[in-house]
């Protein structure tokens, strides 16, 4: 078991790596590949209407003029132990884990990233849980009750819920639960160490559609793996000891069928806590995902940058939780290892 846990650790640290890398090279590897020149690079560092001066310090400040090599080597010191930038006539350090440093707010990136974080952890957290209980309900319930009234309306509403996207149930739940109805408030964010009530019922219904959307997928995931479990002969073995309905089905019928569950569940929190984009913005909650939008529209590259690899990070650090987790889901990964 623990040459488990160290090999998994070893190989999430790899990743880690590599991701690190990647995101690198895409944002300057790749367009000095494509024939960009290190003015135009520059200038997409600068932002809007950049001046040649502006071009010129930056190629300066982020070393754009040297190997590729060096650049990624001088990007790794600044994230263990930070960096310096010539901003005009003054030097801006800019403290370890530095992902970069936003020269169209004067901001470190990590920094407005870590204040962003609570309002993406708590939209992740909240919508988790509702999507993972729900869909996991559903999914037992109609796969018990395969064909009945049940069966067909939670798969068809399982549909639609995979095939709407985020910014049409979200603007449709406001038209008419906060606007015309009036039965939700308005989303917002309190601090949940402030106000624990007002926390909840701020993010409430963005936690419902966010759900809304995931919910489905796994109840579609649960139904297909409980159908096919509940077929297996130590299923009839279980029953023909007298076991109760609830213990063969909650045992011994969803116990196998949670493994993949906890797979996607660890892809889609990582992805949410990377910057749930379209939520945040439908919602006007200013999270990781609002931030990285607005960068986007001025132009803040390092400002994307850091987010990009931020959220690479995190997508990376829940799948290696997701498979620490196994051996205490599934036994036989503890007998194999």
């Amino acid at each position: 078991m623990l040459t488990y846990i160290l090999r998994r650790l070893g190989a999430g640290a790899l990743l880690l790596g590599i991701v690190t890398m990647v995101t690198f090279v895409i944002f300057y590897g790749v367009p000095r590949m494509a024939g960009q020149t290190v003015e135009q690079l520059a200038a997409m560092y600068v932002g809007r209407a950049p001046t040649p001066a502006a071009i010129e310090a930056t190629i300066e400040r982020l070393n754009l003029d040297q190997p590729i090599a060096v650049q990624f080597w001088e990007f790794l010191k600044g994230i263990f132990i930070g960096a310096d930038y010539q901003y005009g006539r003054d030097i801006v350090h800019c403290s370890a884990p530095c992902f970069g440093y936003s020269f169209q707010n004067n901001t470190e990136v990590f920094g407005e990233i870590v204040k962003r974080l609570p309002v993406t952890f708590s939209l992740a957290i909240g919508a988790g849980v509702l999507w993972l209980i729900g869909g996991v309900a559903v999914g037992v319930v109609s796969a018990i009750k395969k064909g009945s009234i049940f069966d067909r309306v939670a798969m068809g509403v399982a549909l639609a819920g995979v095939s709407m996207p985020i910014f049409f149930t979200g603007l449709l739940a406001l038209a008419f639960l906060v606007h015309s109805w009036k039965i939700l408030p308005n989303a917002s964010y309190t601090p949940f160490t402030e106000n624990p009530v007002a926390w909840a019922s701020g993010l409430f219904l963005p936690w419902v559609v966010l759900a809304f959307l995931h919910a489905a997928q796994y109840a579609r995931q649960t139904r297909a793996g409980m159908l096919e479990t509940m077929g297996e002969d130590y299923i009839r073995t279980a029953r023909a000891k007298g076991l109760k309905e609830r213990t063969v089905v909650l045992k011994h019928g969803l116990r196998p069928t949670l493994t993949p569950i906890l797979t996607i569940f660890g892809l889609d929190i990582g992805l949410v806590l990377g910057g749930a984009v379209l939520t945040e913005q439908v919602f006007s909650l200013n999270g990781i995902g609002r931030y990285a939008v607005n960068a986007i529209a001025y132009k803040d590259l390092p400002v994307v940058l850091g987010v990009t690899l931020f959220g690479a990070i995190f997508i990376v650090v829940c799948n290696l939780l997701v498979d620490l987790l196994y051996p205490l889901v599934d036994p036989r990964v503890r007998a194999a290892h």
